[in-house]
């Protein structure tokens, strides 16, 4: 199985429905790496078609990976050296699959369904165990993955609800990131 993560900064949604570009977050990128790190993801691709943004990203990694952020606490540098700066979604599959995106399987995570069908984490965890071609999982920012990409999708992977319904879903993109991981890939005998 080869896993990798990509942390989607356009297309996102707004609080209004519309199609924007959001700003990259430091908390994110260190949190996220971790998590990927932490359940073997071999990349986490951090998607942005802004360049300045996509420098902002390359700076905190090289900071974390080579700089004097490594010499403070070189574990955050074993969790950054998993992040990837690229411009596009297309950029994402071409590096996963000499193939594209006919070479790789797109999975989604969204708060809601949007009326679309869902597969459960139970099957999806059994589909990541017998993947014969790379998988990506696509975290949105701002209000969640533009429609045309989740539409796109091989997996869409059910909303995260807790078991006591509080009426409340909106999870930040790195605690989201975590919990659908442990879901995906956690050990199931703990406890």
């Amino acid at each position: 199985m080869r896993l990798a993560l990509a942390l989607v900064h356009y297309p996102v949604l707004d609080r209004s429905g519309e199609t924007v570009t959001t700003a990259i977050t430091n908390l994110d990128l260190h949190d996220m790496a971790r998590s990927a790190r932490t359940y073997g993801a071999e990349r986490l691709f951090v998607v942005h078609p802004v360049a300045a943004q996509r420098a902002l990203a390359e700076r905190i990694k090289e900071h974390w990976v080579i700089g004097s952020g490594k010499r403070r606490i070189p574990d955050r540098a074993v969790a950054l050296d998993v992040l990837s700066v690229v411009s596009s979604l297309d950029d994402v599959y071409s590096a996963l699959s000499s193939s594209g995106r006919g070479g790789v399987e797109v999975w989604t995570t969204a708060a809601a369904s949007r009326g679309l069908p869902v597969t459960s984490y139970a099957a999806t965890r059994a589909r990541l165990a017998q993947a014969s071609d790379p998988v990506v999982i696509l975290f949105g920012t701002g209000w969640g993955l533009a429609p045309e990409v989740i539409a796109d999708a091989d997996v869409r992977i059910e909303p995260i609800r807790a078991e006591a319904s509080t009426g409340y879903n909106h999870l930040s993109v790195r605690a989201a990131c975590a919990i659908t991981l442990d879901r995906l890939l956690g050990d199931r005998n703990a406890g």
